[in-house]
């Protein structure tokens, strides 16, 4: 993950002219800077796309809603009517919005809603327009215009009635929302008996730089949650600039947690032998060093023997034209990293990475 990983390219001449040291010392420095030029995304980084591909991704109506203001008709709307288990996202953005649990019929032929999905910031906008005040209100990350809030609602509810437009929204029904993205959200659903409450289990791995093995892992189906992070070393709440050293013992590594029922994790383990090189000791492409070890953490003696049994499928198959030095270690203490590398990749698009997934 050398600096910013100033493009790769300055890496590549850095090793060239042997000037390994200081392309890690560059590294170290640009990601320190990290911290202050990418503050924390909000959302889960949803973002609102620029004009052109904005004006693509909607129909002409969602446009004149969630940009414009405008109003769809009722009665004649894609959810007014819906009485499915899910939720409510911004057309524009994917942010969550509300959820059927609070969904009722309020007779007027719009969505509504008692609340907002707890969590969710809606931005509220006084609203002259015909005649008299009311109050709009806009999703907080993409500012599209989604309806009004009005104080008629169910009183044993809180006595809010959110009218929505259903132009401004994505409903993701409930058996989707995992695979969606929206995993997260799902408890209250499980505590209303509507859904089981998903079985999951955790992976630790180590494969070089941790920004390119996120990308690629988290969008696999069945991984639920990934977190980048520092583990089989010794020292207790490790910098990145101390991992950097290589003093510590930790390898930039991934937890990862995903639903056995949808990925299993042999299966799992197949997709993080195809992403990095297993042969190169502490070493992944131009990220060199033991905390860019090969290595797999098992979180159970299940894990350690499909482990093993994976490995020595590979080394026997001679996938490789070298030996295999992924270690197999009992998992220790999993450190998050900083804020500033959680799904890096996804906050800086074209950011170096030296993945990629292979047949």
């Amino acid at each position: 993950m050398n600096s910013v990983k100033i493009a790769g390219i300055a890496v590549a001449v850095g090793l060239a002219l042997g000037a390994v040291a200081v392309v890690r010392n560059a590294k170290a420095a640009a990601a320190a800077n990290e911290t202050t030029s990418n503050p924390k995304a909000t959302m889960n980084d949803f973002k609102k796309p620029d004009p052109a591909r904005l004006k693509q991704k909607l129909s002409a109506e969602q446009f004149a809603v969630t940009q414009k203001c405008g109003t769809e008709p009722p009665f004649r709307n894609a959810y007014w009517d819906n009485h499915k288990p899910g939720i409510y996202v911004d057309i524009v953005s994917g942010e969550p919005l509300f959820s059927s649990l609070d969904k009722f019929d309020s007779g007027t032929g719009w969505p509504s809603f008692t609340r907002p999905i707890q969590g969710t910031e809606i931005a509220e906008k006084k609203d002259t327009a015909i005649g008299y005040k009311r109050t709009e209100v806009h999703s907080k990350v993409a500012d599209s215009h989604l309806g009004h809030v009005f104080d008629d609602g169910p009183r044993d509810q809180g006595g809010m009635r959110y009218c929505i437009n259903s132009a401004s929204l994505k409903f993701i029904p409930v058996a989707e929302m995992e695979q969606a993205g929206y995993g997260q959200l799902l408890a209250p659903f499980v505590a209303a008996g509507l859904v089981k409450a998903p079985t999951t289990e955790t992976a630790i791995l180590a494969g070089g730089c941790f920004w390119g093995m996120e990308e690629i892992l988290r969008q696999l189906p069945g991984v639920i949650k990934t977190t980048v992070g520092y583990s089989g070393g010794k020292t207790a709440d490790p910098t990145y600039k101390e991992v950097c050293t290589g003093a510590t013992g930790h390898a930039e590594a991934i937890e990862v947690v995903f639903d056995p029922a949808r990925l299993s994790y042999e299966g799992l383990l197949g997709y993080f032998f195809r992403m990095h090189d297993p042969t190169t000791l502490n070493r992944q492409h131009n990220d060199v060093g033991t905390q860019y070890r090969s290595a797999i953490f098992y979180t159970s003696e299940g894990q350690k023997k499909i482990a093993k049994s994976v490995k020595a499928k590979l080394e026997q198959a001679k996938k490789f034209n070298r030996p295999i030095t992924t270690e197999i270690t009992a998992a220790s203490k999993f450190y998050s990293a900083e804020d500033y590398h959680q799904k890096y990749l996804v906050k800086n698009p074209g950011g170096y990475t030296c993945h990629v997934l292979r047949d």
